[in-house]
């Protein structure tokens, strides 16, 4: 006789978030902190209006480009209200070497004017009121919180949404789904810096095409099914 269904559906194990442990998750974040202990973003800027522009500008564009374009923009134009007077046109001129440059240029203007007649010309700390302006996503938001209000935030990045789910540490199919995951397993003392160690670790150490394993400094711990080589001894201090 076939048993009810809510009896087979008690026996299904707990699906868990992640492929580690609470204690492997803390020991992969402490050795991340003592590889860099004051992580960067890579974006130049000068406040956090610039910051915004920035990150806004960096859609679809790499961060060596973006400093690139913004260095002499950001010169003239560091406030909402410089950049509304510079205008759509010469803002333009310095971006033409981003992709999408023309509608970044109108979206930089448009969130320029936008935070003069609601916000008195400052970058509101609320993610609600960032999503809100021109061309400004979640991701956008979560980098802007974080970096400038230093809130911990976690901005789901290309880099970030393929180390989550190569590794398992916190697999989603979209980036709002790794978001949630990551915030609800990394431990809160490292969740301040998260977003940049993970960043930097998959730009650098943790590769799109090739994994550079044997530079990884949680590869003992790694649970990737694919590694480039033997794992080796880590290189920062053990726990215990």
């Amino acid at each position: 006789m076939e048993k009810p269904k809510s009896q087979k559906a008690a026996r299904r194990p707990h699906r868990r978030i992640s492929a580690y442990s609470r204690d492997e998750i803390s020991e992969i974040f402490r050795r991340f902190s003592i590889q860099r202990p004051e992580p960067r973003g890579e974006l130049e800027h000068v406040n956090p209006f610039t910051l915004l522009v920035a990150v806004v500008l960096s859609a679809q564009a790499t961060d060596v480009g973006v400093n690139k374009a913004t260095r002499g923009l950001f010169e003239i134009a560091d406030t909402p209200e410089k950049m509304v007077a510079l205008g759509e046109e010469k803002v333009g001129d310095h971006i033409r070497t981003i992709g999408l440059w023309r509608n970044k240029a109108k979206n930089v203007i448009a969130l320029s004017q936008a935070l003069i007649d609601e916000h008195d010309g400052e970058v509101p700390g609320d993610r609600n009121a960032l999503v809100k302006l021109p061309g400004v996503g979640r991701k956008t938001a979560n980098v802007v919180l974080n970096m400038a209000f230093g809130q911990p935030t976690m901005a789901v990045d290309t880099h970030i949404f393929r180390i989550a789910n190569r590794l398992s540490l916190a697999p989603g199919k979209t980036p709002e789904e790794v978001e949630k995951a990551l915030v609800s397993v990394i431990p809160e003392e490292y969740l301040h810096h998260a977003h940049h160690w993970l960043i930097l670790h998959g730009r650098y150490v943790c590769k799109a095409r090739k994994p550079d394993c044997p530079a990884c400094v949680i590869a003992d711990i790694c649970k990737a099914p694919e590694k480039t080589t033997d794992v080796p001894a880590p290189l920062v201090e053990l726990a215990g």
